[in-house]
């Protein structure tokens, strides 16, 4: 699911029923937040982890363990945590894992069902670049499934998010992360826009909380091409090792295509 407009705003989800409510009726407004996936992570809840890009899990992590070269009681940031999925599978292996999200109701999903050896806290990934407490403190980063590059919209953003990730791995430590690819959003996303100018895709959708209950919401999600992937890569001080076309739940080492959805790049600090 995507996130990010580089402004404080209020907004995206927007209750089917109170869709007409009159000025002075229906519910409090959506309180202001850090990002726009704010609101609709508080109406997914852990319904989140019903949805089927999730369920490749245990896979990702097998594959990131031998690419990243993982190994028991190494220390791995999770960037854009979510509920704790690849968190948790990484602690079960014996890394020692923590994560960070915007999302204070994903953070306290992740929290509840901790495997020993697993952390977590609201962070905004921007922040990560000024925060010393992560100063070359982790062996490796991983930001998957748009957990928070993929969803800064805003112009810089990126680029903020991505220098807080090298900025927390030590000398010689290793990236994993996740990015939607350009060529695949302009060729099949029929029922979404894509902005060529900025390279954000934008959809309307319903998503649904662990009751059923509806929400129509925006979402936007950076694209990004493998020359541009290297080269924001560069400007951080990170060496590309490589980037593959890949699926949710199915990691692999292939070329980068136009055929699939996201690219997995790999990448080592300088």
């Amino acid at each position: 699911m995507g996130h990010h407009v580089g402004r404080r705003q209020e907004l995206s989800v927007a209750d089917d029923d109170d869709a007409g409510a009159s000025p002075g009726s229906g519910p409090d407004p959506i309180p202001v937040h850090d990002h726009w996936f704010e609101p609709i992570a508080e109406h997914l809840g852990g319904a989140y982890l019903r949805y089927s890009f999730t369920k490749g899990t245990r896979q990702e992590i097998d594959h990131l363990m031998e690419a990243l070269e993982l190994r028991p009681g190494q220390r791995v940031l999770d960037v854009g945590c979510g509920p704790g999925r690849h968190a948790y599978e990484l602690a079960i292996r014996g890394v020692d894992v923590h994560g960070i999200d915007i999302s204070q109701r994903f953070v306290d999903l992740a929290t509840a069902g901790a495997p020993d050896g697993a952390t977590f806290e609201r962070l905004d990934a921007r922040s990560l670049v000024c925060d010393d407490r992560f100063e070359a403190a982790f062996d490796a980063v991983v930001c998957l499934c748009q957990g928070a590059f993929g969803l800064m919209t805003a112009n810089g953003d990126d680029e903020v998010v991505l220098a807080g990730m090298a900025h927390a791995l030590r000398p010689g430590g290793r990236l994993a992360l996740s990015a939607f690819n350009a060529y695949f959003a302009v060729k099949y996303f029929d029922e979404a826009v894509f902005d060529a100018s900025t390279g954000v895709n934008h959809e309307r959708t319903e998503v649904r909380d662990e009751q059923g209950r509806p929400a129509s919401v925006d979402l936007w999600t950076g694209c990004y091409t493998p020359r541009e992937l290297r080269l924001l890569l560069r400007s951080a001080g990170l060496t590309c090792d490589r980037i593959s076309s890949v699926e949710p739940g199915a990691y692999g080492d292939g070329l980068p295509t136009v055929e699939s959805a996201e690219f997995l790049v790999l990448a080592t600090r300088r």
